[in-house]
């Protein structure tokens, strides 16, 4: 890793001396330091995208999710609630399930087998003394939210309180797809070479999705461009972008799907924003056709024109929710260079693969756009290793990467000035 002279700088110092309208000091993204902050700052403290429920589908499923130098396993209880602890056995610390996923019957320490039922509470533990009471040593609870089939957990011991009316505005958008009854058709893990923060930059902004073909022909790039702004190479995207947003919204309202965007990125704990907006082609899916992917529609939707349901969640999450599927996007901190985003489709339960869909056909596209972000991630992560790097402007186009990173400064300063 390239050590800049400014790592020596304090993390307090760099984000009081951050420049509005610019990219980060190169510290912020290489500095094995400000890396650990990041994971206690933002990772810590915030509710961070976990998992769909279709993840678990039954009673005992289990998914590990690690986050620094947190393990975090996440389980349907035996009343079918999902409920997430601390990964930490509670006699002598170890590490008690290992694998990403699986199912179990009660949760059992391969140590000292140490044996805890699916609800966190302590079963069994051998010879221990007669006065001894496992009441008080169940696993240590994670706090866990689901809304409308996707599941939230914060690290924090006490949880940023916006959450429920975060919940209570997003719920409407995102009920009407049925995820709770979805299952996962495909998901994939991708390192990218990069900080986490160019992974979420990138997301937030299409000025570079010329370089994402196989997107380009559903997806209409028209990312934050007023009409005023459209550059002449654009104006006839723009002008079929008008006709069918005209037609969606009357969809939308006969169909009572709420479409107004919400966009609060900056000031609160939770900054998300949620869009319904149409695609190009067929208006379907994310297809070279733009037609459905999945013959079986998640709900019971009397068209498949749709568009898309954009959800962006800070820190680590954004989604598309269409007709036919859906796709969930979780961003996982490796390293201060590294990070896993791992993708995840989900269709009708009982939609079969090979007659409802075909899994390339459904997945083709992102699998595409996944793989030449990477490739944009970790060419970003190099310049900004380069001794010669030095924060550039953000175009009016990159609005919301500029309120990505004002998110994240605004954590960084709670935490550095906190109690």
């Amino acid at each position: 890793m390239t050590v800049h002279a400014s790592d020596t700088t304090t993390p307090a110092a760099l984000v009081a001396r951050r420049t509005p309208g610019h990219s980060l000091e190169a510290p912020f993204y290489v500095s094995d330091a400000l890396f650990r902050l990041d994971v206690d700052a933002v990772f810590a403290r915030s509710w961070i995208f976990a998992a769909a429920e279709a993840e678990l589908p039954e009673p005992g499923d289990y998914i590990t999710l690690t986050l620094g130098a947190y393990s975090v396993l996440v389980v349907r209880d035996d009343d079918e609630e999902v409920r997430a602890f601390h990964n930490v056995c509670r006699h002598r610390g170890a590490r008690i399930l290992n694998d990403e996923r699986g199912s179990v019957g009660n949760i059992v320490c391969g140590y000292h087998h140490w044996t805890y039922g699916v609800d966190g509470t302590l079963l069994h533990a051998e010879s221990q003394p007669p006065d001894f009471d496992r009441s008080c040593f169940g696993l240590r609870s994670v706090h866990v939210r689901t809304v409308a089939g996707l599941v939230f957990l914060s690290l924090a011991a006490e949880p940023p309180a916006d959450f429920d009316e975060f919940a209570a505005r997003v719920e409407p958008y995102l009920a009407p797809h049925n995820l709770a009854r979805a299952k996962v058709a495909q998901q994939i893990d991708l390192v990218e070479h990069g900080n986490w923060k160019l992974t979420m930059e990138n997301n937030r902004e299409c000025y570079h999705c010329a370089g994402h073909p196989e997107l380009q022909r559903c997806y209409f790039p028209l990312y934050n461009f007023t009409e005023d702004e459209v550059p002449p190479g654009m104006r006839a995207t723009f002008e079929r972008f008008q006709k069918a947003d005209a037609e969606a919204r009357a969809t939308y309202e006969s169909l009572g799907l709420p479409y107004a965007t919400i966009e609060e990125l900056v000031e609160r704990p939770t900054g998300f924003r949620v869009q319904r907006e149409p695609l190009d082609l067929a208006g379907e899916s994310f297809t070279p056709d733009g037609k459905a992917a999945v013959r079986r529609l998640l709900a019971d939707f009397p068209t498949a024109r749709l568009g898309h349901l954009g959800f962006h969640l800070q820190p680590n999450a954004w989604f598309h929710f269409l007709a036919d599927h859906a796709v969930l996007f979780s961003v996982v901190p490796l390293a201060a260079d590294r990070t896993l985003v791992r993708t995840t489709w989900l269709v009708h339960a009982d939609a079969e693969e090979g007659i409802d869909y075909d899994l390339d056909s459904l997945t083709g596209v992102w699998v595409a756009t996944n793989e030449q972000d990477a490739v944009f991630v970790s060419r970003a992560q190099l310049g900004v290793g380069s001794p010669a790097y030095v924060p550039g402007p953000y175009s009016p186009t990159e609005s919301q990467v500029e309120d990505f990173v004002t998110w994240y400064i605004n954590r960084l300063t709670a935490h550095l000035e906190g109690p």
